[in-house]
């Protein structure tokens, strides 16, 4: 089998005849030409269901996560999107508490209007879990792990096994670790979520989404017809610079991971913050299920909360010099964030969280840039 490593530098090994092109082309072609006979020679009709450009990303998700098919959409919502209006009207959807806060205010908005039921289970308690599979049919178990902003880790073959026992398929968000890191369908799940925007594309100039699915089935045929009908597509050349930045995952992924990991080691020790929600310290609730099901790291992601408040905890913010204040996650350049302020009335984060997304800087230059702007 070929290595994470191999398959995100090399994609599928193809060059492009006749110049034998090293990296891909883009394929611009909105349509496609039909013979004299009313056949497609090229086996292509439409770009907005069937465009060549997807083609090489799809197959390299699709080899990463070890699935059996991959679909690119136009960002992470549309993906779920995708799945949720697949689902038949008024199917049963299990999601956990902390969550993206984005789609969670879209499972609520559609629960509210009839599309689906909705509830939910504390992400750490598979009790709590079981109560609510067990509480009426359920079509679909969501997971989000490590989950966003507060990084509760899900234990995805337990959590899987569990919706098979209720009949419910089980959908991984697997944004934050990526599968450098994990594979969420050779532990149990049924579906894997990216935001692409994030850690696959890495350079905050792609909004892209994915999904890889560990089996044909019809319900995965109803997900492809809602692209091709809903129209969320990736344009292709989003879709070369996300294939693109695939080529360094495994190295940004890995980089960034090492310096988390040595950022929240000595920053639950400073006398400022009140407490660093990170897998992968010992300390940490979720440590010993991440050391399971993550290889090679705990991910670039963390949280710290600040002694002092919400003021003390904008005030941090406000005075970094490195790390850039912004919303978003995973790419090249360390961001910092007021998550609460940012998700506004109703958010479920604590007031005095900062939300870290950790870059390939040099971890020196970030924890001297934290330690300036905990000083206050």
């Amino acid at each position: 089998m070929t290595s994470v490593e191999t398959l995100t530098v090399h994609g599928l090994g193809r060059v492009a005849e006749p110049y034998r092109d090293i990296v891909p082309p883009i394929h611009l072609a909105s349509t496609f030409e039909r013979a004299a006979d009313g056949s497609y020679p090229g086996g292509r009709v439409y770009a907005r269901d069937a465009s060549p450009a997807y083609l090489e990303a799809e197959e390299v998700l699709r080899q990463l996560e070890g699935g059996a098919q991959s679909l690119l959409l136009a960002s992470g919502h549309a993906a779920a999107s995708a799945v949720l209006q697949a689902l038949d009207a008024g199917d049963r959807v299990v999601a956990p508490h902390a969550m993206y806060w984005g789609l969670r205010k879209w499972l609520l908005e559609l629960a509210e209007h009839g599309h689906i039921q909705l509830a939910f289970y504390d992400n750490t308690d598979l009790d709590d879990m079981r109560r609510q599979l067990a509480a009426a049919p359920t079509r679909l178990l969501w997971l989000e792990t490590p989950a966003n902003p507060t990084w509760e880790v899900a234990d995805i073959e337990a959590a899987s096994a569990m919706a098979r026992e209720h009949g419910a398929m089980t959908l991984v968000d697997s944004t934050v670790p990526t599968p450098v890191l994990c594979q969420p369908l050779k532990l149990g799940a049924d579906v894997v979520l990216h935001s692409a925007t994030k850690y696959l594309n890495g350079h905050s100039d792609v909004v892209a989404g994915v999904l890889v699915t560990r089996e044909d089935s019809p319900l995965w045929q109803r997900i492809r017809m809602m692209r091709a009908l809903g129209g969320a597509v990736l344009g292709p050349f989003e879709a070369w610079l996300l294939l693109r930045g695939m080529r360094t995952l495994h190295l940004r992924v890995r980089a960034a991971s090492a310096s988390a990991l040595r950022i929240a080691t000595e920053l639950e020790a400073h006398p400022a913050v009140a407490q660093v929600l990170y897998p992968g310290l010992a300390s940490d609730p979720g440590h010993a299920i991440a050391a399971r099901q993550m290889n090679g790291g705990f991910g670039g992601m963390l949280s710290i909360r600040v002694k002092g408040g919400e003021a003390a905890a904008r005030e941090v913010a406000a005075r970094v010099q490195v790390f850039k204040r912004a919303t978003s996650l995973g790419s090249v350049e360390s961001l910092i964030e007021h998550r609460a302020s940012v998700e506004g009335p109703g958010t479920r984060c604590p007031d005095d969280l900062l939300r870290i997304s950790v870059g390939i800087e040099p971890v020196d230059d970030l924890l001297a840039d934290l330690r300036q702007a905990l000083a206050a």
